[in-house]
């Protein structure tokens, strides 16, 4: 719980900063999370920089996106209610997610050093996968509590990516 308060009292002084570091962190974390324990690489094949991109990502560009996302959602939907989570969930599943992806799917191929034409056709064949799989996710119980707790929140904890760092960069 120490940790926790000290998180928070990070987020409360510094938000900006906290948040894109908190996103990058945990896109590090699960990146490492998905080549060890889900395509069980061992250290000796752990792709470094592959953690390092989704890192970069994190920081660079999930962090501040979302987090910018979820301040002009609490101000086009204000409130904690249920109903009012509820709409932000909506909200953000069915404008923002879709564009996201769309962006975010492209970038990682550029990082990942693919040709124009090899990204598009990447994005062509993974972005229905990836939309269904955040929606699955993206539409549950959980997030509608977060979104509920959005300004409290301020998205830091909402961050991380509904699907494995392995499907994005295969």
């Amino acid at each position: 719980m120490a940790l926790w308060r000290a998180y928070q009292r990070a987020l409360a002084a510094h938000p900006w900063k906290v948040q894109v570091l908190t996103a990058g962190s945990l896109m590090g974390l699960g990146d490492i999370i998905s080549q060890q324990l889900v395509e069980r690489r061992g250290l000796r094949e752990h792709q470094t920089g592959r953690t390092l991109i989704m890192i970069s990502l994190g920081c660079g560009f999930v962090g501040p996106v979302v987090g910018g996302w979820y301040k002009v959602l609490d101000r086009i939907i204000p409130g904690t209610t249920k109903v009012d989570a509820l709409k932000k969930m909506l909200l953000d599943q069915g404008a923002f997610a879709p564009c996201f992806l769309g962006c975010f799917l492209p970038l990682v191929g550029t990082l990942s050093g693919l040709s124009a034409q090899d990204n598009w056709a990447k994005l062509q064949r993974d972005y229905p996968d990836a939309l269904i799989t955040n929606y699955y996710v993206g539409c549950c119980p959980v997030c509608c509590c977060c979104l509920e707790l959005l300004p409290i929140l301020e998205g830091t904890s909402a961050l991380s990516l509904p699907y494995s760092t392995d499907f994005i960069l295969q």
